[in-house]
């Protein structure tokens, strides 16, 4: 393989695009161009090595209605998508068979337990040793009763190659020195981590890509065929050996155009960003559990995440999502602007929650990285290493079988 399209400018495209041309691969990267569409852009920027169980299960199931966006909490679906939903939800019911759960969870395991060492790698490789934290996350609990559920949860969970332990006095104090309703107790994870911007990240990979001799082309493709031949919107028809689909959400449409089916729903997620804060810069990304709310401290301000939205990718955004995530915000205390930047975005969500990475067997010069749901920014590294091996023919150091698209018939 000389060259390669990759299609798609997220976080996941972006790292696949470096470490092709890295590779010795003439690679061009088809970026549509809107930055904030994407859930790239707008995430809670950690690094989730601890997310090793997939959310496909009967515990998430009967979790739902406590969740429900109709009773305060972030679980919600678009009544106009239902022909959207109805059909990847009944997929997601059988995907919490046990014995689906736990292909997933060793799947996952597997691509998770030195995300953090690839992410390290990648940031050193771009010349920005600097974008990542080790510092690990924190899950709080301001009352009693939700600590003492939330612990006992966290007891039960694999939490794959992470640790946890109780957070002291003293780190409890921090908190309460930059809110009004601080956390009575909270555990803090090691072996995780965030970036100190999520767009900044990105930046940083493409500005590599770039200093390379890697191509960007701004354009959305509208047709692909077989041979992997695509047409842009503009009419264009660019050339290469072989086509990596990276386009997060909007990739399924264009894996039905090569026959092959790939049951992606667009879980959306919101965001609220402040420049105006007190969050401490070493405070790590911080999950107030029983509230639906993140916290994560950027180089560009601070931001607080909630939601999971499913529908079109497409769709505008939900206004009340947003103000009940101010609610939030306000409820907990925290300086915050009282104007803040408001983002939603698409994560690709596959029924199984396990990611699509692989060379299709239809038309092998067609590879395919997809579907990350909550865990692009996560996954994308460790995914870019992957997509490298296949293209040039070189062994993963981990076997993929479990990502192969085709288990969706």
């Amino acid at each position: 393989m000389k060259s390669i399209l990759v299609i798609g400018g997220g976080l996941v495209g972006a790292a696949c695009a470096f470490r092709l041309q890295q590779a010795g691969i003439r690679t061009t990267l088809i970026d549509p161009g809107n930055k904030r569409r994407a859930a790239s852009y707008g995430n809670a920027g950690h690094i989730g090595a601890e997310q090793v169980s997939p959310w496909s299960t009967w515990g998430n199931v009967l979790r739902a209605p406590a969740a429900s966006f109709a009773v305060g909490g972030p679980l919600d679906f678009r009544w106009s998508d239902a022909a959207l939903v109805l059909p990847w939800v009944s997929r997601f019911l059988g995907a919490c068979d046990a014995k689906t759960v736990a292909r997933g969870r060793a799947a996952l395991s597997s691509l998770l337990h030195d995300t953090m060492s690839a992410w390290q790698l990648l940031a050193r490789d771009v010349s920005a040793p600097d974008l990542v934290l080790p510092h690990g996350h924190v899950t709080a609990w301001t009352s009693a009763r939700a600590a003492e559920r939330g612990r006992q949860s966290a007891e039960r969970t694999n939490w794959g190659a992470t640790t946890w332990r109780d957070l002291n006095a003293e780190e409890l104090a921090r908190y309460a020195a930059i809110m009004k309703r601080p956390p009575r107790e909270g555990i803090l994870f090691s072996g995780t981590g965030q970036v100190r911007d999520p767009q900044g990240a990105r930046d940083a990979i493409l500005g590599a890509f770039a200093a390379i001799g890697g191509e960007t082309v701004s354009g959305k493709v509208t047709r692909i065929d077989a041979n992997g031949a695509l047409t842009l919107e503009s009419g264009t028809v660019p050339r290469a050996d072989a086509v990596l689909i990276a386009a997060g959400a909007w990739s399924g449409a264009l894996m039905r155009q090569l026959g092959q089916v790939a049951p992606l729903i667009s879980e959306r997620g919101y965001h609220v960003q402040s420049p105006q804060h007190d969050w401490p810069e070493d405070l790590p990304t911080t999950v107030f559990e029983q509230h639906f709310v993140v916290f994560s401290r950027f180089s560009s301000g601070l931001r607080a995440t909630s939601c999971i939205e499913f529908g079109s990718p497409d769709a505008p955004g939900d206004a009340r999502k947003w103000r009940l995530l101010e609610r939030r915000i306000a409820d907990l205390g925290v300086r915050f602007s009282s104007t803040p930047d408001r983002w939603v975005g698409s994560r690709p969500t596959l029924p199984d929650y396990v990611p699509a990475i692989g060379r299709l067997k239809r038309a092998p010069n067609v590879l395919y990285a997809f579907g990350h749901a909550h865990l692009g920014l996560t996954m994308c590294a460790a995914t870019a290493e992957i997509v490298a091996a296949l293209a040039t023919e070189r062994g993963s150091t981990i076997d993929i079988a479990a990502f192969a698209i085709e288990r969706f018939g």
